[in-house]
């Protein structure tokens, strides 16, 4: 068993009903676009998604040419990426994710998502992210600068209203960015994605007022300010 082995839950079916109806189907949209355009200036590339076996990515970057390898810390981490992704469009490896099996910049992109604000060890994460990166790395996280600095308030309440939430880390920009330059990426790129906690968009269940919502808070500038989660994007110092 490997020291960190959060994916094991995201990859599970009882996290992926998290992400079904209107509201999940919403939020995965906005997340696989945000990601594609910031992937946009390396077409093609080889992509190793670590952790990635609840398949958010996998299969939308398969569809857009790229050469995607998937990672997890259990064999149990292929079965949803076998039931959406015909087996011959990536390749899959059960391994630590804090020790990857991987040579120094052996993949032009390096992902993660889910991932990071659900390990303890998360500076050694970042670390295997960017060894193994040869052009930039990307992963999504929970930032502190939005309603989730009122997470240890509500979080009873969360659970109560959704059942299978779970614990986990919220991060601020500037510790992100030093860890990343510690390890010789810089010039991070943050896209917050959503200004209302998703349990209200869940409970709303209605895609369109939860896109005009949102749509007025990124019209305002508050969604950048305050949104969360994050996507991040940095890249390898020249």
């Amino acid at each position: 068993m490997f020291l960190e082995t959060a994916d094991i839950e995201t990859a599970s079916a009882d996290y992926a009903s998290r992400f079904s109806g209107v509201a999940g189907a919403y939020f995965l949209d906005k997340q696989t676009k945000v990601a594609l355009s910031l992937l946009s200036d390396y077409p093609k590339a080889t992509v190793l998604d670590v952790g990635g076996g609840h398949g958010q990515l996998a299969a939308p970057l398969i569809q857009h040419g790229y050469d995607v390898t998937v990672t997890g810390s259990d064999d149990c981490c292929k079965d949803r990426l076998a039931q959406c992704i015909p087996q011959v469009d990536f390749e899959y490896k059960t391994c630590d994710s804090l020790h990857l099996p991987f040579a120094d910049k052996s993949y032009d992109v390096v992902l993660s998502f889910r991932l990071l604000s659900h390990v303890d060890r998360w500076p050694e994460l970042i670390a295997e992210l960017t060894r193994v990166a040869k052009y930039c790395v990307l992963f999504d996280y929970a930032d502190r600068r939005s309603v989730n600095i009122l997470y240890d308030h509500f979080f009873h309440m969360k659970k109560q209203m959704e059942g299978n939430t779970r614990h986990f880390n919220l991060f601020c920009r500037a510790e992100l960015a030093k860890e990343l330059g510690r390890n010789g990426f810089q010039k991070p790129i943050f896209r917050p994605q959503f200004l209302c906690p998703m349990v209200i968009h869940r409970k709303l269940n209605n895609r369109r007022i939860s896109s005009a919502m949102e749509s007025c808070f990124r019209m305002t500038g508050a969604t950048q300010l305050l949104g969360s989660p994050i996507i991040l994007r940095s890249d390898r110092a020249e």
